[in-house]
């Protein structure tokens, strides 16, 4: 499985959100960019993306910018992909369905399947409340370092 930078942007900007979300403030797309050195153009269409998927809400106005549509426990890592890459789970093609059905069978029952099960479980089971806890943790261990 290969995510695109789509995919990798979307997360790291909806992370930076998740960030910001005690706060209750809206966040630019131009803050965003600035922090994460992501290109303002390529950014606005990921977040079309992330609006129509319901992860994240525009505001309007001065004091206008994106939101978390819900908190981030409840935003996971598949919802965010989903709504962006467009071919995250699509069907594996048919190899070879015309001459070997049973093995075409058994290729799209113990392996395709179970490894679309398999990730989509994983990406399930990680929030963008649990990827704050983890750059809070690195940025601590970051602090910590002595140089001499």
């Amino acid at each position: 499985m290969r995510i695109s930078a789509k995919g990798r942007y979307a997360l790291a900007a909806v992370i930076n959100l998740a960030q910001q979300y005690d706060s209750g403030e809206c966040i630019t797309v131009i803050s965003i960019s600035e922090r994460l050195g992501i290109s303002k153009i390529y950014l606005e269409q990921v977040f079309s993306m992330l609006k129509r998927g319901d992860i994240v809400k525009s505001v309007k106005g001065a004091q206008g910018g994106y939101q978390l549509d819900r908190m981030p426990a409840q935003i996971t890592v598949l919802d965010v992909l989903s709504a962006v890459e467009t071919s995250l789970f699509e069907t594996a093609e048919d190899t070879v369905q015309e001459n070997a059905p049973e093995i075409e069978a058994a290729m799209r029952l113990s392996v395709f399947d179970v490894l679309d099960r398999s990730v989509s479980d994983v990406l399930s089971g990680i929030t963008l409340e649990d990827l704050v806890a983890e750059v809070e943790k690195h940025r601590e261990e970051q602090a910590i370092m002595y140089y001499i």
